[in-house]
């Protein structure tokens, strides 16, 4: 029986021609031995399977070539070449530095280094793996290094570049290898399986170039074991069966639920999804990179940087025209924050599940947003008319983003919040209304004016999880009624302090403790009628407080009937009172306060108990 070769040996590449994605470095190599400016020392470094030493050993052959063509490529028929392809050369010495990392084989190097090549011209010293000589190793290798004899070339190779000292960086030239493109591993493969008569889909080579994350040795063995698995048939089908990997078309069809509003199936998918073995993790994170693959595909000038190949690409070409900006960013933000709480929840399986029903109803969240406010029909003639204008303003500007090509809903947690006292109609069962409910204000909806403070603005595109929730199981809001943003009453201290007071009663009965003590430390100051001063002790509890600073700027302005309120922030120092435990502490502390009780303890020769 024959032997068989692994395509990493079989097809290793001989010439600089053959090495995959790593052009700058060959032209870079053949140019230098062309005009005749080699270093003494060369670092190639990058991660595994890029094709470092690969690269070492074209270079030491093509150097002791003695009839290279025209293109600087090693002839491959001369004594030399023939003698480094047997693996017999004299020239060329290989060392494994993961095994060799001791000043003993530094010195034996450095011996050999003293004899002249026998044949050719120079003598080439290729160590891999550099990064693990003991720094005993590299102190002794250095002097060499620096000044080798004029036959004589080290050519270094790593993958950690930050561990080798920066002495002997400073005596090499550094190449530093690039993880090759999905597209150049994915045609590599494409020849290797032409070569070998493997029938191929270009589907499932595409897939092994994306799993390889930049290396053709990884690829090239998941090729084999693919072609061995599928009896010379590498389909798509069989890649993601043997490799694990989740079937572009369950995120597509998961997308189309989540889009509909589809909350049965969507959980009935991922459940199936479960079932075939896949973990809840590494599902979320999927699920986000087809969001961020919808993203860069509603750009043309981001289409380059889908990663996918042609048929996968206009999948993702068609599905994204169908979904909204506004549903992308809010689900990505949904899925990143159950990536983050997903290995400290206890039921993990739920974490996702609820990630799942709150992308459902991202739709419903925006179209809530984007509803005009009734007015008051208490308010006079002069204020119906003023209110009308400025919601006619709203409303052109709705318009106006409505014509626009992509219109995006900006939603902040302060602006749902706000929305109060909104029915959604449990009659609707027509597919519309599954992806918009209808919405309809009650007879007695109060004036309505959504204040989105300047500190929030930079969440303003993506609503709160919690407001996901309430809209989406249709809760009213039971809370006070919001005053108009223009409210500027007066209001005295005394009355803060009670409606402060009153805010950190309510920070405690929700378990919110450390913002409670924070606020409970010190009382606040009103510097002038709108301006709040809030003392903390650190610059940690001040941002700390800002982050929470939304919600307690609506109470405040809501209760103190003022939107004008602003708060700033002062460090305190608490005063601690210094408490004397020990004998010697007390006898000290009554010591500064009469010095002469230590004269009265000297004269009659007392000594303190300790």
């Amino acid at each position: 029986m024959e032997n068989f070769i692994v395509s990493a040996r079989k097809y290793r590449p001989a010439t600089f021609e053959t090495v995959v994605g790593q052009q700058h470095i060959s032209g870079t190599l053949k140019n230098a031995i062309k005009n005749n400016q080699l270093a003494q020392a060369f670092l190639f470094c990058g991660p595994r399977g890029v094709g470092k030493t690969t690269c070492a050993r074209i270079l030491a052959k093509t150097i002791n070539c003695t009839s290279p063509t025209a293109e600087m490529e090693a002839c491959g028929q001369c004594e030399n070449c023939v003698s480094f392809q047997t693996g017999h050369s004299f020239n060329i010495h290989e060392l494994d530095a993961a095994s060799n990392n001791s000043v003993d084989d530094i010195r034996s190097l450095i011996e050999q280094v003293r004899i002249p090549p026998q044949a050719g011209k120079y003598k080439i010293y290729i160590i891999d793996e550099v990064h693990m000589l003991s720094a005993n190793a590299f102190n002794a290798f250095l002097k060499t290094l620096e000044e080798p004899p004029s036959y004589a070339i080290f050519i270094l190779a790593t993958t950690e570049k930050h561990k080798i000292l920066p002495t002997i960086l400073s005596r090499c030239q550094i190449f530093d290898f690039n993880r090759i493109q999905v597209e150049d591993i994915s045609s590599h493969l494409a020849t290797i399986a032409q070569r070998e008569n493997i029938a191929f889909e270009s589907d499932g080579l595409h897939i092994i170039a994306q799993k390889a994350d930049g290396g053709l040795r990884d690829a090239l063995s998941m090729f084999d074991q693919i072609a061995s698995y599928a009896n010379k048939n590498i389909t798509y089908k069989a890649v993601i069966d043997n490799l694990n990997i989740l079937d572009y078309d369950y995120f597509f069809k998961l997308t189309a639920y989540l889009t509909a509003a589809d909350v049965s199936n969507t959980l009935l998918l991922f459940d199936e999804i479960l079932n075939n073995g896949f973990d809840g993790n590494n599902f979320i994170n999927g699920l986000a990179s087809h969001f961020r693959n919808l993203l860069v595909g509603k750009d043309a000038v981001t289409i380059k940087l889908l990663e996918v190949s042609e048929n996968i690409k206009q999948k993702y070409l068609e599905q994204c025209r169908q979904t909204e900006l506004s549903f992308l960013l809010t689900a990505l933000n949904l899925a990143n924050t159950c990536d983050l709480n997903y290995k400290n929840s206890k039921n993990q399986r739920l974490q996702v599940e609820l990630a799942l029903i709150k992308m459902c109803h991202i739709r419903s969240v925006v179209h809530l947003a984007q509803q005009p406010l009734s007015l008051s029909n208490t308010a006079t003639d002069q204020d119906q008319d003023k209110k009308k204008t400025n919601l006619n303003k709203v409303e052109g500007e709705r318009l106006k983003d409505e014509s626009s090509p992509e219109p995006v809903s900006v939603l902040s947690e302060s602006s749902v919040e706000n929305v109060s006292k909104i029915v959604l109609d449990p009659s609707s069962t027509d597919e519309k209304s599954k992806e918009v409910p209808r919405v309809a204000p009650l007879p007695s909806a109060t004036s309505i004016s959504i204040n989105i403070p300047k500190s929030n603005a930079a969440s303003t595109l993506i609503p709160s999880l919690n407001d996901l929730e309430r809209l989406a199981s249709g809760e009213e809001d039971t809370g006070p009624k919001k005053v108009t943003g223009e409210a500027r009453e007066a209001f005295s201290y005394e009355r803060l302090l009670e409606v402060w007071n009153n805010y950190i009663q309510i920070l405690k009965a929700a378990d919110k403790i450390n913002l409670f003590t924070i606020l409970n430390n010190f009382a606040p100051t009103l510097l002038n009628p709108e301006v709040i001063e809030i003392s903390v002790e650190s610059k940690t509890q001040e941002q700390f407080v800002q982050k929470e600073s939304v919600e307690l700027l609506n109470y405040l302005r809501n209760e103190l009937r003022n939107f004008g309120i602003e708060v700033t922030y002062k460090q305190m120092e608490r005063k601690i009172e210094n408490r004397l435990y020990g004998n010697r502490e007390k006898y000290d502390y009554l010591v500064n306060k009469n010095p002469k009780l230590d004269e009265l303890r000297r004269r009659f020769n007392l000594d303190v108990n300790p």
